[in-house]
């Protein structure tokens, strides 16, 4: 019986292709609150590129130690640490004040797919249980502003991860049991969708679930490693209606 279906959120559900702005700038443009509410309110750091290329250097250490341990990245300890090795007292710094300073926003030019605004409303009609898990290093309140100014947060309100707040990345078997839990789904009783074969695919097939890969808007056959075998290809959410009438018969309540 299909209780559950839990989503990746970047280029699952939000589409990035269209974006509008680099990331460097984009970040740089946040990184300057912090820096401002820090140098006034707390303590005066050197200069603003010395802060930016602390926290670049953070980031991207983080990340490449997450390669091999899958331990996620937090976008607040991040800041946190940046200040520190800049002279920050550590006991004045907070990760919550410094990602308020933070502010993020949605990235210009990135819009939810329209499939996401037509086929979450199908499966909440019928009773699913809808699950956002994402590898973000942003904690889930910040992107949760994504999924309000997109509207897609109504349909997502059993269960919405961030990679940041449970302490571990797809495909490491600790957040797709966080998500189950969520959505209070056995594996058998829930899929998996995603644009990652590595993280999404690999990640809920080990945790038990099938796996179906939404594939790049620009997919070459062969793209995908020949040892990652996902349950279902979709090139559109809609393409899931006949992968849950295969599996799970009589799931609709029309």
């Amino acid at each position: 019986m299909l209780k559950a279906i839990l989503f990746d959120l970047d280029d699952t559900l939000i589409d990035w292709s269209g974006r509008s702005q680099e990331w460097v700038e984009y970040e740089r443009h946040h990184l300057r609150h912090v820096y401002d509410y820090v140098t006034d309110q707390i303590y005066p750091l050197a200069s603003p590129e010395k802060f930016f290329d602390a926290v670049l250097l953070l980031t991207m250490r983080e990340w490449n130690e997450a390669k091999s341990t899958f331990r996620a990245p937090h976008l607040g300890q991040v800041l946190v640490e940046a200040c520190i090795t800049l002279g920050v007292p550590q006991d004045h710094l907070e990760a919550d004040y410094l990602l308020d300073a933070y502010d993020w926003k949605p990235f210009p030019g990135v819009v939810a797919f329209p499939d996401a605004l037509e086929v979450l409303p199908y499966l909440r009609e019928n009773g699913l249980r809808l699950g956002l898990v994402t590898n973000a290093y942003q904690p889930i309140r910040l992107r949760e502003r994504e999924l309000v100014e997109f509207g897609l947060m109504d349909y997502l309100t059993e269960c919405r991860i961030s990679a940041a707040d449970i302490g571990y990345l797809k495909p490491h078997p600790a957040i797709f049991e966080a998500a189950l839990n969520r959505v209070g789904a056995t594996p058998d009783e829930a899929i998996f969708v995603g644009d990652s074969p590595e993280a999404d695919i690999v990640g809920a097939q080990q945790a038990g679930m099938r796996g179906v890969w939404r594939t790049p808007r620009h997919h070459v056959p062969g793209q995908i490693n020949g040892t990652i075998v996902p349950d279902g290809e979709i090139a559109t959410l809609h393409d899931l209606f006949p992968l849950l009438d295969e599996w799970f018969p009589g799931w609709r309540k029309d």
